[in-house]
């Protein structure tokens, strides 16, 4: 899942990047608003974590063009400001939640998770589909109740299909999913790691549309 961070504290962004890479996330890190703002125009993000207090333009003019754009990415707002009118402004303008400094990198993700979850339409934690059960959260998946290991871009694939049951994903909009700026990506890896999930699973679980991209077609009935 590809987020965009923005945060100007070297410090702090640098170690919440990392942790959340660490979770999975393909992460495009900026210190600047108008360099964000520019980013968010041009790139497909499934998650973004703002600060507000920002070089250039601040996190709230960032959000109130981001939804006049009609973009409805939900956005995680980090800030130093506890105020009941500092959140209400920021929910005005478009914010989905907010995280308050400091904050611990559990709760971040757990934040995360609920957005991506509302933003997909569902409540339960866990994606249920076909025989799969998929957790988010402890980036576990079964198969007909039996464990199957995957390495994390195969976890990654699988979660972005499940979270789109019924639509065509192309292989390019699963590249802008899964790897950052500056990743090294070969013509074939997609390709590769939907192999890979093919015979972990079924072969069936995962169609093929010709030209197009890969699918997980809804329940037959």
């Amino acid at each position: 899942m590809r987020l965009l961070l923005v945060e100007d504290d070297e410090i702090l962004g640098d170690g919440l990047a990392a942790g959340l890479k660490m979770e999975g996330y393909a992460v495009d890190w900026l210190t600047n608003g108008k360099l964000a703002d520019e980013a968010l125009k041009v790139n497909c993000y499934e998650l973004v974590v703002l600060d507000l207090n920002l070089p250039d333009m601040d996190g709230i003019s960032i959000l109130r063009a981001l939804r006049s754009r009609k973009n409805e990415t939900p956005v995680l707002v980090l800030t130093a400001k506890d105020t009941i009118p500092d959140r209400i402004l920021g929910l005005d303008s478009g914010a989905d939640d907010f995280v308050i400094k400091p904050f611990d990198l559990n709760e971040v993700c757990a934040r995360l998770r609920a957005l991506a979850r509302r933003n997909e339409g569902r409540s339960a934690p866990t994606i249920e589909h076909k025989g799969i059960s998929l957790d988010p959260a402890s980036h576990q998946v079964t198969f007909h109740d039996i464990k199957v290991e995957l390495s994390q871009k195969e976890f990654e694939i699988l979660s972005f299909l499940m979270s789109n049951i019924g639509r065509v994903i192309s292989r390019a909009r699963l590249e802008e999913s899964l790897y950052s700026w500056n990743s090294d990506v070969e013509s074939n890896t997609v390709e590769v790691h939907i192999h890979h999930l093919r015979k972990k699973l079924d072969a069936s679980v995962i169609r093929t549309v010709r030209g197009v991209g890969y699918i997980i077609d809804v329940d037959d009935d």
